[in-house]
């Protein structure tokens, strides 16, 4: 007897391959043009030495934030115990994963002569928090790995709660040093600030969120599952939580940041658009993130009338691009607002001191990012077809907790 679903297994058979074979493309490219970059040198891209950390940093601290909050996931059902999380934990740590790894190779590739990564692996200076971070992502991946076997070998269950004890204890730590990477600066003026250690462990909560329930709902389309309504209504309030709270800490980094009085010239910079000639970043703070990355979300979240499945996809892609937007100005207008080295001089010279920075970012930096994402999805995909990380719920039970 034939089994009549055998065409749809093919199907998705080959669509998951030929999905493979786009993320796998993608990725190759991203390399390709790493390596122009490598061999043509910094004219290749659109930074200069004043903008430093181009494009790709954006993709690649996006996705290291994002993989420390899409662990969250994890932690709310294994640590807090909430049953409607806990199907869920699988599929949070291999994002984590997807996602560091993809960051990583970003960040490795950006930088340049990645070929020395050995020397920062052996030679440490425990005074600078690059070198605290090579060990802040290396635990990571371990720990969440360990996590993992926890939750899929059977006899390992009973230590999954410690290991997600140790994964959330960690991922505070990872956060907490990739926002301090800028906190601690002392070349770049506008980075310096003890909020953004906290500012970025809450942004993860809600791009890490993000980035799983858009994950979520494709693989539950794919398999011809819905989501049930409930467990949707609470993570659709999580996510709002989460933007929320992220833009009250926002709100509280400028507010400092405008208290001092050397740091009114830069807000006046990013919030206003002054000594901007592109007005590039003011453009995509109050556009860009405001607008459409916090408070349409808020409202497709919270509006009654909105609030659907459909309202909650978009609501998180527009998080996601939000995320990019804020990073964009974050990390590239903080370069190139001129560094104050003499307070109340005025300095010129043939190096453009005191000039503001303009930068395009070029195509190899953009197909650069973009190889980063494609690694990350083809390690998800790869995953969710070699295991069962899916999740699988008990509707019965969480519906009686609900």
């Amino acid at each position: 007897m034939s089994d009549s679903r055998a065409p749809f297994r093919r199907l998705e058979e080959r669509l998951f391959y030929g999905l493979l074979a786009i993320g796998g493309l993608v990725t190759l490219v991203g390399l390709a043009a790493a390596h122009h970059m490598e061999t043509e040198g910094h004219i290749a891209t659109g930074m200069s030495n004043q903008v430093v950390w181009g494009l790709p940093h954006v993709f690649a601290i996006f996705m290291i934030v994002a993989a420390s909050g899409v662990l969250n996931i994890a932690s709310i059902g294994s640590v807090f115990g909430q049953a409607a999380y806990k199907p869920r934990a699988p599929l949070s740590g291999l994002l984590s994963l997807a996602l560091l790894a993809g960051g990583l190779m970003v960040l490795m590739l950006d930088l340049g002569r990645p070929e020395r990564v050995i020397v920062a692996a052996t030679h440490y200076n425990f005074r600078s928090m690059f070198a605290w971070n090579v060990f802040l992502y290396s635990g990571m991946a371990a720990i969440v790995a360990i996590y993992l076997w926890t939750m899929f070998e059977r006899r390992m269950n009973p230590y999954a709660r410690a290991a997600g004890i140790a994964a959330l204890v960690w991922r505070f730590a990872l956060t907490t040093g990739t926002g301090s990477i800028f906190g601690f600066l002392v070349a770049r003026q506008a980075y310096a600030s003890a909020v953004l250690a906290p500012l970025f462990i809450v942004l993860s909560f809600g791009w890490g969120l993000a980035v799983f329930l858009i994950v979520q709902s494709v693989m539950y389309a794919w398999n011809g599952q819905v989501l049930p309504e409930a467990i949707a209504r609470r993570m659709a309030r999580l996510l709002a939580v989460f933007v929320a709270a992220s833009l009250y800490l926002v709100f509280v980094y400028h507010a400092t940041n405008l208290y001092f009085a050397r740091q009114t010239a830069f807000e006046a910079f990013i919030l206003l658009g002054r000594g901007d000639p592109s007005g590039m970043f003011v453009s995509l703070f109050w556009v860009g993130y405001l607008g459409l990355g916090s408070l349409l979300p808020l409202v497709l979240l919270f509006h009654p009338r909105l609030a659907s499945p459909r309202g909650t996809l978009a609501a998180c892609a527009l998080v996601v691009l939000g995320a990019f937007a804020f990073l964009f100005v974050f990390i590239i207008g903080g370069q190139a607002f001129p560094l104050e080295i003499f307070p109340g001089h005025q300095v010129s010279s043939s190096f453009a001191d005191g000039a503001v920075e303009i930068y395009r970012p070029r195509l190899p930096e953009w197909l650069l990012g973009f190889g980063g994402l494609g690694l990350a999805f083809v390690l998800t995909a790869v995953g969710m077809r070699a295991l069962d990380f899916l999740p699988q719920d008990d509707f019965a039970l969480l519906a009686s907790k609900d």
